[in-house]
């Protein structure tokens, strides 16, 4: 093992068993998970932040070792699916009830373009915004976006912009989300289908925190699907977002766009 992979194990064991210690953290009805201070803590430390600041910093966390975590996450998430798994098990007779729940959320991709597009082209975007708008933008869109257009070109560029503020922000965003979300009397199950449209680590920090909302009634069921709607989302999301959403977002990018920009729409 080089020194690089040091580094990062070295880095990540320290950071979390740091999370570990602080634990859970409560504010009045909003619940704070280690995970979500971990994600904090590893943006501050990237050689874009703190790393500029502190010399030493960026000789143990640098781009080689951002290279090499990133890496990582793909194996990582795979042990985090296979836990999540042992959810789907006890819970499968309540999933199979559902089902058409489940189908019928994945048409919701559809809806992301009708308020995603207007507002990516006021905020200046143009072609980006096809890639931005069209979908979630996690792992399966970047691969659809980047084989159509290219991930250099502007939709590309849109795409990756969404899927790094995803990864980013999201989690924080989503973990502090699953607490608050209880208290809009939504059922907590339907939340919990709500929680599978992201990343793996995006909806396990919202189911995390759905859970701890939601009480032990309810706290195993909400893993549970959580867990099959971020697999359905990966699986039926594709096939909705080549065929569906995608064309309609085209279609939609090019009936908005001169309303927004001047120069000539391709």
């Amino acid at each position: 093992m080089n020194r690089n992979r040091i580094n990062v194990f070295l880095v990540v064991a320290i950071i979390s068993l740091s999370c570990e210690i602080i634990g859970k953290v409560q504010l009045g009805k909003v619940a704070l998970f280690p995970m979500l201070f971990a994600v904090v803590i590893g943006i501050l430390l990237t050689p874009d932040l703190l790393g500029k600041r502190i010399g030493k910093l960026k000789a143990i966390i640098g781009e080689k070792e951002m290279k090499i975590a990133g890496d990582m996450v793909m194996l990582i998430l795979l042990m985090l699916g296979i836990k999540l798994g042992t959810f789907v098990g006890p819970n499968l007779d309540k999933i199979v009830q559902a089902g058409p729940a489940f189908l019928a959320q994945e048409f919701g991709h559809v809806l992301a373009p009708l308020i995603a597009i207007p507002l990516a082209l006021k905020l200046g975007l143009t072609r980006e915004s096809i890639g931005a708008g069209s979908s979630i933008s996690r792992e399966a869109s970047l691969g659809v976006i980047g084989e159509k257009y290219g991930i250099a070109s502007p939709e590309g560029n849109g795409v990756l912009g969404v899927y790094l503020a995803g990864t980013i922000v999201g989690t924080v965003f989503f973990g502090v989300l699953g607490s608050v979300a209880i208290y809009t009397g939504i059922h907590p199950l339907a939340l919990a289908m709500a929680c599978g449209v992201g990343s793996g680590s995006m909806m396990t920090a919202a189911a995390s925190s759905l859970a701890e909302a939601a009480g032990p009634k309810y706290a195993d069921q909400v893993f549970a699907y959580a867990s099959t709607s971020n697999m359905l989302s990966g699986i039926t999301g594709v096939n909705i977002l080549v065929f569906i959403s995608l064309p309609f977002t085209e279609w939609y990018y090019k009936k908005l766009a001169p309303k927004f920009i001047k120069k000539e729409v391709r």
